[in-house]
């Protein structure tokens, strides 16, 4: 069964979508990296080099552009087409990361869309779907274990 849609609402999408693009990138692809980089496939990642993603929330008007670069998702300017853009609401997004809802239902209903490179789309959804454990836990965004994050990676042992 389909979750009913939540829509950001329109207001709130309207002044959030005079949020600079590029910040937002950042602040995204952080999370990317700590809740999926550890789950990504090693045959995986040399099919993302040299690709251009773009994540577009639609209630709100963000798109968060970013490329796979040396091991890791870096964010990168809106500018020109991406080769894939995934686009649906920020709470379907939410539904998705959470294992809460299925893409495939999201896209028969209309409410995720994917234009663009099918291929890498359709790598971009298989690896997803290989992912058992939900993308996005509250435990994840503790303080404590973001900081634990940051700390291996900025000093390693």
């Amino acid at each position: 069964m389909t979750t009913p849609a939540y829509l950001v609402p329109k207001p709130v999408g309207d002044l959030l979508s005079r949020l600079p693009a590029y910040p937002g990138s950042l602040l995204f692809v952080g999370g990317l990296n700590l809740a999926l980089t550890r789950h990504l496939a090693s045959d995986v990642t040399p099919l993302l080099v040299g690709k251009k993603l773009r994540l577009r929330v639609t209630d709100t008007q963000w798109a968060f552009d970013f490329a796979w670069v040396n091991g890791r998702f870096v964010a990168s300017r809106n500018a020109g087409e991406a080769d894939l853009t995934i686009a649906a609401s920020a709470y379907d997004f939410l539904l998705l990361a959470r294992r809460q809802e299925d893409p495939d239902t999201l896209f028969f209903s209309r409410r995720l869309s994917m234009e663009g490179d099918t291929e890498l789309g359709l790598l971009v959804k298989n690896t997803l779907d290989a992912i058992e454990a939900p993308l996005v836990t509250l435990e994840q965004f503790k303080p404590s274990r973001v900081f634990a994050s940051l700390k291996s990676r900025l000093m390693p042992a």
